[in-house]
């Protein structure tokens, strides 16, 4: 322990910092684009579409059952030979490390989101959907303006405790080579061979920002249930 060297961590911060910024970019892209599907999907479901909704169960219910990592090999190898073969010429067609990771967290997480949103929706009080229906609101103004309002303040300590695992996840991007925090630390130890240093200043970084982010949910928690004990 006499030869640890932190000050190395200190001088290589800004490249750890680069890699933080793409896990952070990663991470709030996937959610976006999780919550928009999650949401449709949960929706989906949530008015029994006949054919749409048993597509969409088996979609959730095949994406919550295999690791992420096969997810992201399956994109980056066999979607490129798909669309080779669907564009004429046979060829594979590279679509990139870092939309391969976008596109990969974003489906990947929608399934989990719907999950969480499908839930909230079968949560909210029948009262409210006949309080609509008597002001003569559209199935559309109904969901936008009072269901999902609801859903969403209601599911977002479990939405929010399913993105700081995303975050966590985002470091699976180190197998398409890209430098996320955790590629950034891989990088610098096999560099300078200070791997004890790199390795626990990423440790650090996902122990800070997960523990201040686990504490913002717990705090939404005790407010809602407080606020629905006065109901």
């Amino acid at each position: 322990m006499n030869s640890l060297d932190f000050s190395i961590v200190a001088q290589a911060w800004p490249y750890l910092w680069s890699g933080l910024l793409l896990s952070l970019s990663l991470t709030v892209a996937a959610f976006l684009i999780g919550m928009l599907l999650g949401t449709l999907f949960a929706l989906v479901q949530h008015f029994e579409l006949r054919i749409l909704s048993q597509v969409v169960r088996s979609y959730v219910a095949l994406m919550r059952s295999i690791p992420l990592i096969l997810v992201l090999f399956w994109f980056f190898f066999l979607v490129p030979i798909v669309l080779g073969h669907l564009s004429g010429n046979g060829r594979p067609i590279p679509t990139g490390a870092t939309y391969t990771a976008l596109i990969t967290f974003g489906l990947f997480e929608a399934a989990y989101y719907s999950e969480i949103i499908r839930v909230g929706l079968r949560a909210v009080n029948k009262g409210q959907f006949e309080a609509c229906q008597a002001l003569a609101l559209s199935t559309f103004d109904t969901y936008h303006h009072v269901v999902l309002p609801q859903v969403f303040r209601v599911a977002s300590p479990i939405i929010l405790s399913q993105t700081i695992i995303l975050f966590q996840d985002t470091s699976l991007v180190y197998v398409l080579s890209l430098t996320d925090l955790l590629g950034a630390a891989s990088k610098l130890a096999q560099l300078n061979g200070r791997l004890v240093e790199m390795y626990l200043a990423a440790a650090a970084v996902y122990l800070i920002l997960s523990s201040v982010a686990s504490q913002f949910v717990a705090s939404l928690r005790k407010r809602y249930a407080v606020a629905g004990t006065y109901r």
